[in-house]
């Protein structure tokens, strides 16, 4: 017994050893992206070029080290990528299964033709703590509920205020509508803005999902936002189902003209906001948005019917407003204003828009016989409630 206490111990030793020798470390991450009910995709970032793989097991009280667990890695055409940033997608899971995960990065400190010279591995800890997890989608739940931040604009300190107001522990997902910086300079302002403080609270464990806000277009850093958030969707616009929702996200764009001086001749998003509007007139056909009692539609930018809206709000309204109309959505949850709105249907825009301002949470509860939306403020006091009933 006591021979065996001892191996123990030097065990733990030599591993804190190796650990505090380990020259890569996980610099950001992991967090969750595009939870489905049938995959999901998880990035993080090491602080040194590495190749990356994702270790997952299901959640049935086992160790983590029992078994050899399936490994998923971070790959191109069949190729492990050499990278800092790593993604990998889970294909092929179980609806409304939760399973836990580890993410590895192995060091590459020399690649010359066919040879290729590995340095120490970095991962997340599995031995004296508790796994990651996450729960794919389950389309079948009666109810839904998440809680909605935006135009943060890099204060990450109001994250935790915000959400706790909402009750976030007990909500299925959290949605990002934008701005949560103001400007994509660099990695570190994005991840000391505000991913680091929601990696900590609930992001490795709990969806997020993000809508691009015009801020986010803006820097040197703005063409990497896709490496980063929704990384393996083909666009930054998508739909994704929980319950008996679908929730349609868009990518608004800019709020200027595209010939504006502040975008220096770079930006092109008239033409990105017609394609948008041709693949929502294709979401006709598409079993999870004409599957779902309920269509709802995150947006940055909203629209109105007034007449001093800038060109970005007009190119919502007139481009993506008619093929929404046509999809019978429900509701429009917006940001973009920095004061909370709300708009009733009427008979150019034939769904409810509420906007939530800068400095508020805006949390909803969906069931089968509607939909409740309650806004807070970070008083504390409530500032919009209201019930969609269908």
């Amino acid at each position: 017994m006591r021979t065996g206490k001892i191996l123990a111990t030097a065990l733990i030793c030599m591993i804190s050893a190796v650990c505090a020798d380990a020259k890569i470390k996980i610099l950001y991450g992991p967090y969750l992206q595009n939870i489905k009910a049938d995959e999901a995709t998880i990035v993080w970032e090491s602080d040194t070029v590495s190749v990356g793989w994702v270790e997952i097991a299901p959640d049935d009280g086992t160790h983590f080290y029992s078994e050899e667990r399936t490994k998923y890695f971070d790959t191109t055409n069949g190729v492990k990528n050499a990278s800092t940033v790593h993604t990998v997608k889970i294909e092929g899971l179980q609806p409304a299964t939760t399973y836990r995960y580890r993410i590895y990065s192995k060091e590459i400190l020399s690649h010359k033709g066919t040879k290729v010279i590995y340095g120490d591995v970095a991962a997340t800890n599995v031995f004296r703590k508790q796994p990651l997890k996450f729960t794919t989608s389950d389309y079948t739940k009666d109810a839904v509920s998440f809680v909605m931040l935006n135009d943060i604009h890099g204060r990450s300190d109001l994250i935790p205020k915000l959400l706790g107001l909402a009750a976030y522990d007990d909500k299925d997902f959290v949605v990002f509508n934008g701005d949560m910086v103001s400007s994509f300079a660099d990695k570190k302002s994005v991840f000391e803005g505000f991913m680091n403080t929601s990696v900590e609270l609930f992001a490795s464990q709990k969806p997020m999902y993000y809508a691009r806000g015009n801020h986010e277009t803006r820097g040197e850093f703005a063409t990497s936002f896709q490496e980063y958030f929704s990384p393996e969707e083909p666009h930054l616009y998508y739909v994704f189902r929980q319950g008996p929702a679908c929730f349609i996200v868009l990518d608004t764009g800019e709020d200027k003209p595209d010939s504006d001086i502040e975008y220096s001749g770079i930006t092109d998003y008239d033409n990105y906001r017609t394609q948008q509007q041709k693949w929502l007139e294709s979401l006709s056909d598409n079993k999870l948005v004409t599957g779902a009692k309920y269509r709802i539609v995150i947006a940055h930018m909203p629209p109105s019917r007034s007449k001093d809206i800038w060109h970005g709000q007009k190119e919502v309204l007139e481009k993506f407003v008619p093929a929404l109309n046509s999809l019978g959505v429900d509701l429009m949850l917006c940001a973009h204003l920095h004061h909370n709105v709300y708009e009733e249907a009427g008979d150019i825009i034939k769904f409810p828009v509420v906007v939530n301002s800068n400095e508020s949470v805006l949390a909803a509860d969906i069931t089968q016989e509607g939909i409740d939306i309650s806004i807070t403020g970070l008083d504390g006091k409530n500032k919009f409630r209201k019930t969609f009933a269908r």
